[in-house]
């Protein structure tokens, strides 16, 4: 189904969805981190007020002593006084300490002890020295009291600063590895985004591509945002205008060519009776123009009948008749078709490469690719060169393709014609090598459609035609893909 959104809003969104993941996790961290501090900030305000309060517990505890010991030897009410204060004061104080749990029981025996103290106090019958020993052992007691108490707060603050850092340590590590998941989670989403976005773009380069080799056969169907999806239908449209301009193009061709030989086979019938003296006997002068006109004739009659063949083959390439052909045979056959020529030139012919392997294809129209491959490499190898084909598999695993290879001991391709080489009637700026054939004459230069039609044949076979560079003369390789159709 194609999608509504265009590219950039799929891109954007994209880009949103892995900001809002990132920006989640470190919330998430930042909240975890507020509440440990919290309870920081609370644990040390607690710790604060427990050390207040066993530090002033113990000031009025001697306080109580003095004045309870001056009470006991004088008997001043005033001093009794003095004593209540400083144990209300420190019955103030003791109030967190006994709201505390750590701490709760000592501060009850704590006010049991200034109880029993008071008690002593106020106790008529017994003796004075007994009253003095009762009341320093009652304050003993109080201040082992006060010293458990003070141990017991600086214990349960050590525990509860460990507890903050063990917090701390927990929630670093949990920060940490939420942001690695969230690192991982962004970067896989982020690798399928992509993956999925740019599988649109792919396909629109493979289309222009296709386009640009002349595989106007193949339609061009884009899914996925709608910008691209739109880009593909406008190729699709621009494939179609290619094609009807392509059969045009054709028609015109062949209609033209036809319309020209009649008069050309008319002209040509014309020159052959002067050159034969049938309106007379011609001068020196007079024959020197007729064959001019002959050579002429000759060579525009060839030119008509290559614009002929080479229309005839495109046509033809579009209607393959495919079957399970070995490729290491028909290349011996293409090669053994012309035997004459390159043993006239004494070349060797090399055909190396796997002999069992078979494909589905047309062998009228490759072989005719193959051929002509085979008269450029005759004709543009000096004589006792070498011509070597190989026939195999290359690629990767994931993307295997069969290669039909030849390579010739000739000049090669000049740097400047490589880019038009497989144009129809480009004729390179490299001539071949002067030899005299059987009648004497040097063969005239190609008319340059060749390798034209190699590619139109590849390209129907849904392959590819490649010049090798830097091969040592010209190297040509033909690319079928695997997974051709028997049909």
């Amino acid at each position: 189904m194609t999608l509504r959104a265009s590219f950039r809003q799929l891109l954007l969104l994209a880009f949103v969805l892995i900001a809002l993941l990132l920006g989640a996790v470190s919330l998430s961290g930042l909240q975890a981190l507020q509440g440990v501090l919290a309870q920081s900030r609370e644990a040390g305000q607690q710790s604060v007020q427990l050390n207040l309060s066993t530090r002033g517990l113990a000031e009025r505890s001697t306080d109580m002593e003095r004045a309870a010991r001056q009470y006991l030897v004088l008997g001043d009410d005033a001093l009794r006084q003095r004593f209540d204060d400083a144990a209300n004061q420190a019955q103030a104080m003791l109030l967190p300490l006994g709201q505390y749990p750590p701490t709760a029981k000592l501060a009850q025996q704590w006010l049991a002890s200034v109880v029993r103290v008071r008690s002593q106090l106020a106790d008529d019958r017994l003796a004075l020295a007994a009253r003095g020993e009762a009341v320093a052992a009652e304050f003993r007691t109080l201040d082992g009291i006060s010293r458990g108490l003070t141990l017991q707060v600086q214990q349960s603050i050590a525990e509860h600063n460990q507890e903050v850092q063990d917090a701390l340590e927990t929630q670093r590590n949990r920060q940490v590895q939420q942001v690695l998941v969230a690192i991982v989670a962004a970067a896989v989403a982020a690798l399928a985004f992509g993956l999925w976005l740019t599988q649109p773009l792919r396909r629109l380069g493979r289309a222009i591509v296709a386009l640009g080799e002349g595989r106007l056969g193949e339609p061009v169907d884009i899914r996925g945002p709608s910008d691209l999806a739109s880009l593909g239908r406008q190729l699709d449209w621009l494939r179609l205008r290619l094609t009807e301009l392509d059969e045009d193009k054709a028609r015109f061709l062949r209609h033209t060519s036809h319309e020209l030989k009649t008069p050309l086979a008319a002209l040509r019938e014309g020159v052959a009776l002067l050159s034969e003296g049938v309106g007379g006997t011609l001068g020196a002068e007079q024959a020197e123009i007729v064959a001019i006109l002959q050579h002429n004739t000759g060579v525009l009659q060839q030119q008509i009948e290559d614009l002929l063949r080479y229309n005839a083959a495109a046509f033809d390439a579009r209607q393959l008749q495919r079957r399970p052909t070995l490729l290491h045979s028909l290349v011996e056959e293409v090669v053994q078709a012309q035997r004459l020529s390159w043993q006239a030139r004494g070349l060797a012919v090399v055909v190396e490469g796997d002999a069992t392997l078979s494909h589905p294809v047309d062998p009228d129209r490759l072989g005719m690719a193959l051929g002509n491959l085979m008269s450029n490499a005759i004709r543009f190898s000096p004589a006792g060169g070498r011509i070597r084909w190989w026939v195999g598999l290359l690629g990767s695993s994931e993307d295997r393709h069969i290669a039909l290879q030849i390579n010739d001991d000739g000049p090669g391709i000049a740097a400047a014609d490589r880019e038009h080489v497989f144009d129809p009637f480009y004729r390179g700026s490299t001539p071949p090598p002067l030899h005299t054939t059987s009648n004497g004459t040097h063969p005239p230069r190609g008319s340059g459609i060749g390798l034209a039609i190699v590619r139109e044949q590849v390209a129907a076979h849904g392959g590819r035609v490649q010049l090798m560079a830097d091969a040592g003369g010209a190297c040509f390789r033909i690319l079928l893909p695997l997974d051709a159709p028997y049909a």
